[in-house]
């Protein structure tokens, strides 16, 4: 009877059970639609399976039957999940509209006509194409060819603009100091050359100090106080048989020696207190001023459409030496600096019409990443130019389809000159163009490269 009890309420409990799903799959239809009512209909028919399974007395020890009921269990659940997802519902146009108004029976007297749930139209998809990585060539080009381009009404005015200064300060000097023998002034720089980034904010002015090669000599760098050999120093020679006052220079000389610093002095006072600046500016439109505080004799030029800075330069060229009034830092002040930047100038056109090389487009990318990175700006000029110099006795294709590679190499190699802290110069090999950097500043650079020669693309991004 206990037993008949048990079997007779889990009979009624079943029962219950099943008249509660048959009233929810007897109404899924109304509710769902046949789609839904179907999809709920396997998922509650493998339920109930499961709970029948787990509600039904165990045939204890008959492991062939506790086999078969794990089976069914698998299949049970491999059926829910592979069961189709139902549609999405399309969205109502009307909000306010309830989800069963469907269902709801009509009202005697009103016109119901049928609602058309429009679909609401497409998006066309559009096949988003996976971002294109770029080659280093590829940057490099893009890095040239927009950010070192410059605009053609500046690289075509700052020029002349130049070069009427430059005729205003000639004129300016031949009226004021008739007595000495200044050359023709004449513009310089990489705007005009085309070795470092095209910038027009930099031009530098040339004023050729000539000399009467039979009263002056040059001493070697290696003879001078500092045992430089890029800094000479220009000798007044025969001072028994041609006295003070021979040669018209004889007024900047400091013991026996043409000192650069006397010159620059002279000449910084005229273009300070001498020359009618505001008399130029407004005949060629411009706002000229010198910088006084400067120990350069700069120039600050301000235009419409443009802006830049000018640097005179006296220079000496005797015995095939070019040499500039740009002493070091410190007391010595009748130290003269050899200057080769004519030549590596000349040395690059020649091997790039050689080859049809790309030496050129390499050195622009180069001297405007150095120059626009705080760390790196002192390697921009000279140093770069010389690297470039001994890698092509090396390196011999330097085609612009090369470019990266010979980028890549050029930072490598001067990781190298940086380590040994020696940059041999191309045209005199016992000049290190590295000695004027202080350690700190050379440990910097060399960390800075060795990162950029596994990841160039550091170097090109925006500052």
């Amino acid at each position: 009877m206990a037993e008949f009890g048990r079997q007779r309420g889990k009979r009624q409990e079943d029962g219950g059970l099943g008249s509660v799903l048959d009233l929810l799959l007897a109404n899924a239809r109304l509710v769902l639609g046949v789609t839904g009512a179907a999809v709920l209909a396997i998922a509650t028919l493998a339920v109930k399976r499961l709970i029948d399974r787990a509600t039904s007395p165990r045939d204890e020890g008959d492991p062939k039957a506790e086999q078969k009921t794990l089976e069914e269990s698998w299949q049970d659940l491999a059926l829910i999940k592979a069961t189709p997802k139902p549609p999405k519902k399309q969205r109502r146009e009307d909000l306010s509209e309830p989800l069963l108004s469907l269902a709801r029976p009509p009202v005697p007297g009103e016109d119901r006509e049928p609602r058309v749930c429009s679909a609401p139209p497409e998006t066309p998809r559009v096949e988003s194409s996976p971002p294109r990585c770029l080659t280093l060539q590829e940057k490099l080009l893009s890095h040239y060819n927009s950010r070192l381009a410059v605009p053609e009404v500046q690289a075509s005015l700052a020029p002349q603009l130049a070069r009427s200064i430059c005729t205003q300060l000639q004129n300016f000097l031949r009226n004021k100091c008739p007595e000495l023998p200044f050359g023709s002034l004449f513009l310089s720089g990489p705007l005009l050359d085309g070795l470092e980034a095209l910038t027009v904010d930099h031009i530098h002015l040339m004023l050729p100090v000539v000399l009467d090669a039979a009263l002056w000599s040059l001493i070697p760098g290696e003879d001078t106080v500092v045992r430089n050999p890029q800094y000479w120093m220009i000798k007044r020679t025969d001072l028994e048989y041609f006295p003070r006052g021979c040669s018209p220079w004889d007024r900047f000389i400091v013991g026996q020696y043409l000192s650069s610093n006397a010159l620059n002095e002279a000449l910084h006072k005229m273009l300070v207190a001498s020359v009618n600046w505001p008399a130029i500016g407004s005949l060629l439109g411009s706002v000229i001023h010198p910088v006084v505080a400067s120990q350069e004799l700069r120039l600050e030029v301000k235009h419409d459409q443009v802006e830049m800075s000018i640097t005179l330069f006296p220079v000496v060229e005797m015995e095939d030496k070019v040499l500039l009034a740009a002493p070091p830092e410190g007391l010595v002040e009748n130290l003269w600096l050899e200057s080769f930047y004519r030549a590596e100038v000349s040395k690059v056109k020649e091997l790039d019409a050689g080859d049809s090389g790309a030496r050129r487009h390499c050195l622009r990318i180069l001297n405007g990443v150095c120059k626009s990175h705080p760390a790196l700006h002192k390697l921009s000029g000279s140093p770069l130019t010389h690297v470039v110099l001994h890698l092509s006795a090396t390196s011999l294709d330097w085609a612009e389809e090369s470019l990266a590679d010979r980028f890549q190499q050029v930072l490598e190699e001067l990781v190298g000159y940086l380590e040994k802290g020696v940059l041999p110069s191309y045209f005199n090999r016992k000049i290190n163009l590295f000695c004027e950097l202080l350690e700190e500043e050379i440990d910097e650079m060399g960390f800075m490269l060795y990162r950029a020669v596994s990841e160039p693309e550091l170097l090109l991004k925006e500052k």
